[in-house]
């Protein structure tokens, strides 16, 4: 195994710029305000070493696919995503009511893994990532590729706990509904214009 240093930088900062504004980039924001972030990171993290090592080892099976279908599962993610954050904001007269968290390992675990795994898959990074595999060898690549991703997600994690000490979690998660709504219907309108 031979990792090229400037394969590794090529591949973190091609993938780091396309996951920036990415829509996993605003789930993950949103997710970690209602759960544990570190819980959070570790399960979209987990999905996209999955969804690089997909995309190095086998990045031609992602045109198998119906891309229609992983948008609509995609699409319904969100969606979900949404109605538990907006549901969980309540209304203004229940502003002295305690907000619950998502807790527990396992059930952040797997929500964040799910709505990565989904979401993700022909998405822009993994099909840079196998184009980089190709040319600037596998193990570089992967490494690179993982590394911006994971960062992306920490930094989104990150910024969501910050929001979420200087404004008011219902209103957080209320704007992370919303924004979780809008890439539902983003990604549905996707279905129908590719």
């Amino acid at each position: 195994m031979h990792l090229d240093p400037l394969a590794i930088i090529t591949a973190f900062g091609l993938i780091f710029l396309a996951e920036l504004p990415d829509k996993t980039m605003f789930a993950s924001l949103a997710m970690g305000t209602r759960m544990r972030p570190l819980y959070v990171w570790f399960g979209t993290s987990s999905a996209f070493v999955v969804h690089v090592a997909i995309a190095v080892g086998a990045g031609s099976l992602i045109g198998l696919l119906p891309e229609w279908i992983v948008k609509l599962v995609s699409a319904s993610l969100f969606a979900l995503g949404a109605f538990l954050l907006l549901r969980g904001s309540g209304g203004d007269d229940d502003e002295g009511a305690e907000v619950k968290t998502v807790t527990g390992f396992w059930p952040v675990y797997s929500t964040a893994f799910m709505a990565v795994f989904i979401s993700e898959w022909g998405d822009l990074t993994q099909i840079t990532t196998a184009s980089l595999a190709a040319s600037n060898g596998t193990w570089s690549t992967a490494v690179g590729s993982a590394a911006a991703l994971m960062s992306v997600s920490a930094l989104a994690l990150l910024a969501g706990r910050f929001i979420a000490k200087r404004v008011p979690l219902k209103t957080v998660q209320r704007i992370g509904g919303i924004c979780m709504l809008g890439l539902a219907v983003w990604t549905a309108v996707e279905i129908f214009t590719v």
